[in-house]
């Protein structure tokens, strides 16, 4: 193994940039040297703007071309299952992006077909985001007591159509249009291993959901109703067809204890109650650096072989969320 870990990149969409920014803050740890992308327009770009030093028109020209130590799978979620077991053929690590299959039983028969092969590590930078992990530092002291009560909101105007008639959350992210599962399963999926990981295991208990665009296969509105540990009443809302909403907002939290309560507005987490805190963030760094962390993370447990906080079992607990979420809101056929 070189003192370097040398990595290959499956995947150069949209969400690489973050990938590899992320892999950038541990050069002298890891390095990515290859990426594979069926768009030569789209791998080139990327190998040029982050001088890696191998491109390849797919995944298993990469893996054949030997001298990797690790894989990180960016590419579509449909392809995710396949992906992962080819890499898995090849036994190195996997760092694969959210989530590990469209639904429960295909990643849990993934998961089932490469347990003992390779290591798997699924990629939910959600949750390392600063004020999170501030949050839950706050929660963990006990300062505010055992949660009663939560809800986390995410609105914006992302699918009501601008001026020139675009709807900035497709602009922004295309593949989003053609999803049967979109907010929960593309967003959501995110704020439910958050509040998994700040409360403890969850149970969703109902779900409704909407579409007001028309140019979605699938839905633009949730509302979640969620119970946890010691009858904690959470509650998800979100919707990206708000008038008047930005066209991207920040998350909105608020965990309220016997104690005091916790909110995140914008940049700022504050505390009240028992003691009163108060945090600011820039969210664009925030942003940016959860995707080290996650990555950091993944390199720092294949280095003292502890178990990775998103291990796939864990990550399977967030996807029965999102399952139970389209079966309670009667879109359990939507794939």
């Amino acid at each position: 193994m070189s003192a370097v870990r040398r990595i290959g990149l499956i995947g150069a969409g949209w969400v690489t940039q973050h990938h590899l920014a992320g892999w950038g803050a541990l050069r002298g740890r890891a390095e990515v040297v290859a990426i594979a992308d069926p768009s030569a327009e789209r791998r080139e770009a990327r190998a040029q703007a982050f001088q890696i030093p191998h491109t390849y028109p797919d995944a298993q020209a990469l893996l054949a071309a030997g001298g990797l130590d690790a894989v990180d799978i960016a590419a579509p979620r449909a392809v995710h299952a396949e992906l992962v077991r080819l890499a898995a053929d090849y036994g190195l690590p996997i760092l694969c992006q959210k989530p590990l299959a469209p639904t429960l039983a295909e990643a849990e028969a993934l998961v089932a077909a490469v347990e003992g092969r390779a290591r798997l590590m699924v990629h939910e930078n959600w949750r390392f985001r600063a004020y999170y992990r501030e949050a839950a530092a706050w929660l963990r002291a006990g300062v505010i007591g055992r949660p009663f009560a939560a809800r986390l909101d995410l609105v914006t105007s992302g699918t009501l159509p601008d001026g020139a008639g675009r709807y900035p959350a497709l602009e922004r992210q295309p593949f989003m249009r053609d999803e049967a599962r979109m907010l929960v399963a593309e967003v959501l999926i995110h704020h439910l291993d958050t509040l998994r990981m700040l409360l403890g295991p969850l149970r969703v208990t109902a779900c409704a959901t909407s579409r007001t665009c028309p140019d979605l296969a699938g839905e633009d509105t949730a509302l979640i109703q969620l119970a946890g540990p010691g009858g904690v009443a959470v509650q998800v809302f979100a919707t990206f067809a708000a008038h008047g909403a930005p066209p991207a907002s920040p998350d909105r939290l608020e965990i309220l204890g016997p104690g005091g309560a916790i909110r995140l507005r914008g940049s700022e987490l504050s505390m009240t109650g028992r003691e009163t805190r108060l945090q600011t963030f820039d969210l664009a760094a925030t942003y940016a650096e959860s995707y080290a962390a996650a990555i950091a993370h993944f390199i720092d447990r294949l280095e003292d072989g502890a178990p990775f906080e998103t291990e796939p079992a864990d990550n399977l607990e967030t996807l029965r969320l999102v399952e139970d979420c389209y079966r309670l809101a009667g879109r359990a056929e939507a794939r």
